[in-house]
């Protein structure tokens, strides 16, 4: 390749290159008065584009695409040679990585370069390839221009010589920078987005010291949830639960009729017993009958007054003295079966089931294909969604329950909302109410160093929400813990609505691909 090359607009410019190891392409070594100079005053000439082409011997190798590794030559920025025992072909094209060793480190400089020419040594062992480089991305090339400076420069190249900000330059080309004049400043730039980047930092260091606070200060139970007075509605008596519609979810009024339970053999007796009281009533009127009709004489009665008793029914003949005592014992048996009867009309209308409150469905037994249930046998349970029926139990663990007081203040965090809810404690017990209270999982009543709190909202909770999981913090300081919670729960909802805004594109991104 060649080592010369001219200016692209035609002009040569030259200047002065001091010592004797001058690149080739420099002047004569006599001065202009024609006098011999020393070796280390002598002044040579070169172009500014020359020096873009100048070889330098930096220790280095070339590593072509095979694998073959090779000892470099010489180097510039635009080809470099490597020594081998055969000569290349000129002409051909190939793929190498120039592997330069700049202090402790080795720099690698992927190229396409092609062949120029093959010159044989002195000895003709050896044959010296000169490559010019074709293709290759700028960052590789300025760090190649960088190498070559430093050895142009009579520095060794170094990983912290390339990092400095000032690239080596000749002394001249220094000096004519410092006397280039500066180019006019650029205007202040507006104090806006400054503003804005320390309002920015403000935001993250309150949204921190928030959260840091929120997290180590207040006090957090160990479970938490909305919950409610529960009522159990059992089955008064065995028998068939008769069809209803109610599921959960549904509201339902006080006195409304929820179901029924069908007891056949219940219903049955009562039969029975209506039966015995009408046999009894027309025995006591025939045997007062044949007395009057009687005058005195002896009477004809029947030996029992049950009927459904399974005996054959005989008749005796009496005195008049015997068949009123008589008629005094089947009196006696018919207000006992009117008695029977009363209590069995009781139980049937008990298994008539009504609403005792205006209540929530929260679990109803299925009717369908005639559910049989036993006596006492869950089939519905009801929660009181009052005014101050609902409200938030926490557990909290013995160590920190001496930290909370009645009328202490607390946050509840609903899921999915942006603002907390101020409530207040309204008592602190070891173990939970006598009333039971529904959406509260059994198996977390059996931890152990935990102690129940009841919190009533300020905000009137929704009934929907019994059951659901909340997070409540307790604290000591009303202000600083309003504050830290407050900004807390503004954070997540930026956070919640970056979310949103995420899978509404992402949906219609999946939609746009699937339409």
């Amino acid at each position: 390749m060649s080592d010369h090359h001219s200016d692209m607009n035609g002009i040569e410019r030259n200047e002065p290159t001091l010592g004797p190891g001058a690149p080739r392409g420099a002047g004569p070594a006599d001065g202009p008065s024609g006098h011999h100079q020393a070796p280390g005053e002598r002044i040579h000439h070169e172009r500014r584009d020359e020096r873009r082409f100048i070889r330098v011997s930096p220790p280095f190798r070339v590593r072509f695409e095979d694998g073959q590794e090779l000892p470099g030559a010489d180097v510039s920025v635009g080809g470099f040679a490597v020594r081998t025992s055969r000569p290349l072909r000129p002409g051909e094209r190939l793929s190498a990585s120039l592997l330069l060793t700049v202090g402790a480190t080795e720099l690698i400089v992927p190229v396409r370069a092609e062949c120029r020419h093959a010159t044989a040594d002195a000895d003709g062992r050896h044959h010296v390839n000169g490559f010019e480089i074709t293709d290759i991305d700028p960052p590789h090339r300025e760090l190649l221009r960088q190498v070559v400076r430093s050895c142009l420069t009579g520095r060794q190249a170094s990983i912290e010589s390339l990092m400095e900000g000032e690239d080596p330059q000749t002394p001249r080309k220094r000096k004519a920078a410092q006397s280039t004049p500066l180019p006019p400043s650029r205007p202040p730039k507006p104090r806006g987005r400054y503003v804005l980047l320390f309002t920015a930092i403000a935001i993250l260091a309150i949204a921190a010291a928030a959260t840091a606070y929120r997290n180590f200060m207040l006090i957090e139970p160990s479970f938490a949830a909305v919950t409610a007075p529960r009522i159990d509605i059992r089955a008064p008596g065995p028998g068939i639960l008769e069809a209803h519609d109610l599921q959960a979810g549904d509201r339902i009024e006080r006195d409304q009729e929820l179901t029924s339970i069908a007891n056949s053999d219940l219903e049955s007796e009562l039969i029975l017993s209506e039966a015995s009281l009408k046999y009894n009533e027309q025995l006591i009127a025939n045997l007062q009958e044949h007395l009057e009709s009687a005058g005195g004489g002896q009477v004809s009665i029947a030996s029992s007054a049950r009927p459904e008793s399974g005996d054959a029914m005989n008749f005796e003949t009496v005195s008049p003295e015997i068949a009123q005592a008589r008629i005094e014992q089947f009196e006696t048996a018919r207000d006992l079966e009117s008695s029977r009867i009363t209590a069995l009309e009781a139980r049937q209308s008990s298994n008539d089931i009504y609403s005792p409150c205006d209540c929530l469905v929260a679990w109803a037994l299925s009717s369908a294909d005639g559910t049989y249930v036993n006596e006492s046998e869950r089939i519905m349970t009801l929660i009181r969604t009052g005014e101050d029926d609902v409200m938030v139990e926490a557990l909290v663990h013995m160590d920190d329950i001496g930290r909370i007081e009645p009328n202490q203040t607390a946050y509840v965090s609903l899921p999915n909302a942006s603002t907390p809810i101020r409530a207040r404690v309204r008592n602190v017990a070891l173990d939970v109410e006598r009333q039971p209270r529904a959406g509260f999982p059994s198996w977390v009543r059996q931890q152990q160093n935990v102690a129940s709190v009841l919190l009533v909202p300020e905000k009137t909770l929704p009934a929907e929400s019994v059951g659901k999981p909340v997070d409540v913090r307790f604290t000591e300081a009303p202000l600083l813990g309003a504050t830290a919670e407050w900004v807390w729960q503004g954070m997540r909802g930026v956070i919640q609505f970056g979310e949103r805004v995420y899978r509404a594109a992402t949906q219609e991104d999946e939609q746009r691909e699937a339409g």
